[in-house]
């Protein structure tokens, strides 16, 4: 919150406003230098992705969601079974129980409502221990 007179607020607001439209610039120059990375690099990144993407396929198999193998991304979206009204009910159950953290989809508006979604971008280590929780709680 900001209490101030409007002259001031007004000094915030431009500032707030190129920070919150831009990018940081040390980002913005890490970004270009990738850009110019070889090919190498690249295939070994997706790959570490492909190894974490069957482990969260796994997670959505055991929770019993249903999700298209066919995205692409960072992140695995799946509807979850009709036995939970929403998906903050599994999560909490997940959190809770499994103490592994899933993101109920409506954080990301009311589309989400019955969806959850997965992260690519822990390790696969952290991922495994993720699965291997859950499906101690999932019978």
């Amino acid at each position: 919150m900001l209490a101030s007179n409007p002259e001031f607020i007004q000094w915030v607001l431009k500032v707030k406003s190129n920070i919150d439209s831009g990018q940081f610039k040390p980002m913005m120059l890490a970004a270009s230098k990738a850009l110019h990375a070889n090919r190498e690099w690249y295939n070994s990144l997706n790959e570490v992705y492909r190894k974490q993407r069957i482990f969260a396929e796994e997670i959505m198999h055991e929770l019993n969601c249903k999700f298209d193998s066919s995205q692409s991304g960072l992140f695995l979206w799946g509807r979850i079974p009709d036995n939970y009204q929403k998906a903050e009910d599994l999560c909490d159950r997940i959190l809770y129980e499994a103490k592994v953290f899933i993101t109920p989809g409506v954080v990301f508006g009311s589309n989400g409502e019955k969806y959850i979604r997965v992260s690519l971008c822990c390790n696969e280590k952290k991922i495994k221990i993720a699965l291997n929780r859950i499906k101690t709680i999932i019978k």
